[in-house]
């Protein structure tokens, strides 16, 4: 076997290697001989079949297989003659003005991982958020979850802000309808933004067996292509007005967030404990992503092709999953990859820099570390012990684990680096936006 290597750009090298065609007919004459001792064919004993018939059954299989072994072992064996690092998958194709009769030649096309050091980000400038958890933040977290068990009473009054409707709508847009725009006994909560706002605003207002006539513009980036930026015409019968009812703040309610004793002040302990967990999950975020974003800043670097397209395919392929998952079908909703390129980018180089500070600066997390990820993560359950069971049942989830408690240690070196300052942040700002 020969090779030799060219670079085609920064990061996509080729190959042109040979086989020779004498050691593949060793090999395919040996596999032949091998099958022929157990092969199985009418009209003879298993082992007694004639070569020349083995041949032609199995030879064609056979030397593409052994060809294809042969290539692979070449490719292998000269990426790392030249210590090369491929990234994604290489692109092998036969050369069709071989000079050589005696060999089978090819070339192998490929990217190779970037070779970068981590930038200085002495410089960088995080904000540390520092939240104050009074009784306040107490009090508007308990009306949450007094609102997210809110029942509904049939109301004899106008819809009004708040009230759950059930109504029965019909769209069409230039006189034909439109897919999505027609609905019996279809039931919202004014106010929830579920609806377009000039839906919600022509319902406000109406009282159960009104009907309605108006016109709805769809935003110009509208998920549905096919109306985004249209005018649609709306008939709107309003069947039902349901007022909403808010628990009473006594045991009853204790008991459904699992106060068995419905005690109030073990009900406030246990939200406060709750709350403090979220707080600081929301507060170890942002200073995750300022710390991600300062290393992407500090470490400029091209990125092999291959590995963004195949990002971007995961991601595709999870936003669509997701979507299923919430009863979306995707044929009605075509995701276009360029819109995760960017997030794709992102993972890759951010992949690479931690990979590599792991490597120079020794942030593999220890067991113990990734065990109190895993505690941290499983307190918020009714079982901790057995969810951190399940954790370690897990491979690809404690792979996950393992991942984030290497993030987690990266998170700390930078932080130990950069110019790092105490910000007060208010507890309406930091549970407001997605941690």
């Amino acid at each position: 076997m020969a090779a030799n290597v060219e670079s085609l750009g920064t990061l996509e090298r080729r190959l042109q290697m040979s086989v020779s065609t004498e050691q593949l007919e060793r090999e395919v004459d040996e596999r032949l001989k091998k099958l022929a001792r157990n092969a199985k064919m009418p009209g003879f004993r298993p082992g007694k079949v004639p070569m020349k018939i083995v041949e032609q059954t199995y030879g064609a299989q056979v030397r593409n297989e052994v060809t294809g072994d042969a290539v692979q072992k070449a490719f292998t064996d000269a990426v790392k003659q030249a210590n090369l690092k491929v990234a994604g998958y290489p692109r092998i194709e036969p050369k069709k003005d071989a000079a050589s009769a005696g060999a089978i030649e090819f070339s192998a096309t490929f990217e190779v991982y970037p070779e970068f050091k981590v930038g200085d980000i002495a410089a960088a400038s995080i904000d540390r958020p520092q939240v104050e958890l009074d009784d306040a933040a107490i009090d508007k977290t308990i009306e949450v979850l007094r609102k997210q068990r809110t029942t509904y009473a049939k109301a004899e009054r106008a819809a009004q802000e708040g009230d759950r409707l059930t109504v029965d709508f019909d769209g069409s847009i230039g006189g034909a309808p439109f897919q999505g725009g027609k609905a019996a006994g279809f039931a919202f909560v004014l106010g929830e933004g579920r609806m377009l706002p000039d839906f919600e605003t022509a319902a406000r207002g109406m009282s159960a067996g009104e009907s309605k006539t108006f016109e709805v513009t769809f935003p110009a980036d509208y998920h549905g292509k096919e109306v985004a930026g249209k005018t649609a015409s709306f008939v709107l019968a309003l069947k039902q007005v349901d007022g909403p009812r808010l628990p009473e703040l006594d045991a009853d309610f204790a008991k459904t967030l699992g106060v068995p004793d419905g005690d109030l002040a073990r009900m406030r302990a246990e939200v406060r404990q709750n709350v403090e967990r979220e707080v600081k999950k929301r507060v170890d975020g942002r200073l995750k992503q300022q710390a991600l974003d300062a290393l992407l800043t500090a470490t400029p670097l091209e990125l092999p092709k291959s590995l963004v397209q195949q990002e971007t395919q995961e991601l595709v392929q999870r936003a669509a999953a997701d979507l299923q998952a919430r009863g979306v079908k995707i044929e009605n909703l075509p995701l276009d990859p360029q819109t995760f390129e960017a997030a794709a980018k992102r993972r890759v180089a951010l992949g690479l820099i931690i990979a590599e500070l792991a490597r120079v600066e020794k942030l593999q997390p220890k067991p113990a570390e990734v065990r109190a990820l895993i505690e941290q993560e499983a307190a918020s359950y009714e079982s901790p012990a057995e969810v951190v069971k399940w954790f370690y049942m897990q491979p690809q989830r404690l792979s996950e684990m393992e991942g984030l408690a290497l993030e987690g240690n990266v998170v700390n070196w930078v932080l130990a680096k950069a110019k790092v300052a105490d910000k007060a942040l208010p507890f309406d700002e930091l549970m407001g936006a997605n941690g």
